[in-house]
């Protein structure tokens, strides 16, 4: 199976990635109310905007959101509308495979619903970025377990058609520099690539010392891009309790 490198409309998978997974391989989790997806609440929190959002856009998010609730985004620069609180803003870089050395990891475990209380708490200690109680649907992942305690792990979260984004990397402290978190990224690319598809990762760019490892695994810079995540008014924008505001009965969750 060959990555495709653009969509049907010229642009490539991974310039919208969230929309491109929730209009693709990842459809099936896919919220929807008007131009908006989302990824279910304790799924992911990602949201895929137009490019161009106009109000009834945002009001469409806020909807999903819900009251006092978060719209988090990625590779997307709009600035949300006024009455909306930012909450986290930051640059981001996005790397893709350009030839990392993928190779099963054999101390590695395969992770599942049943492991989730574990993963919960070494992402509560490590702090690796968003990881939910159903996170672990999304895709493959791999840990590594000492002496029956979960220490490190990584995994699968969006997938645009042909690409797979390897996340939640993480290690436990007194663990750190045995080569595990570098062990798991292989094993997970090499999981993707077995599929037939590509592997790429997002990282904070000011995470130097992280993009620098990946690059050194054999991943490349595509792009820049921008994580941002803000608050829905409470209460919710009056032109949804408007007569007629609820214009989208579309609204309902697309399973």
């Amino acid at each position: 199976m060959s990555t495709p490198r653009t969509t049907a409309d010229g642009a490539h998978p991974l310039d919208s990635p969230v929309g491109s997974a929730l209009t693709g391989p990842h459809a099936h989790f896919a919220e929807r109310r008007g131009r908006i997806l989302r990824y279910p609440a304790d799924v992911a929190p990602w949201f895929a905007m137009p490019d161009a959002p106009e109000a009834r856009d945002w009001d469409d998010a806020a909807a999903l959101a819900g009251p006092g609730g978060a719209v988090t985004i990625t590779a997307f620069r709009e600035p949300p509308p006024d009455d909306w609180e930012v909450v986290f803003h930051a640059e981001g870089v996005q790397l893709v495979d350009a030839g990392v050395a993928t190779e099963p990891f054999p101390e590695a475990v395969r992770l599942g619903p049943a492991d989730v209380p574990d993963m919960l708490a070494l992402v509560e200690r490590t702090r690796p970025g968003p990881f939910l109680p159903r996170t672990v649907e999304l895709g493959t992942y791999l840990g590594v377990r000492r002496d029956g305690v979960l220490v490190a792990m990584a995994g699968e979260r969006m997938r645009p058609s042909g690409w797979s984004e390897i996340s939640a990397v993480c290690t436990d402290e007194p663990v750190r520099g045995q080569g595990l978190g570098t062990g798991l990224v292989r094993a997970v690319a090499h999981e993707i690539r077995q599929r037939g598809e590509t592997p790429f990762l997002h990282a904070a760019a000011a995470n130097t010392n992280a993009v620098r490892l990946y690059e050194a695994m054999g991943f490349a810079l595509r792009r820049r891009t921008f994580f941002l995540s803000a608050l829905v008014p409470d209460p919710l924008p009056t032109r949804l309790s408007a007569p007629g505001g609820d214009r989208d009965a579309r609204a309902a969750a697309v399973r």
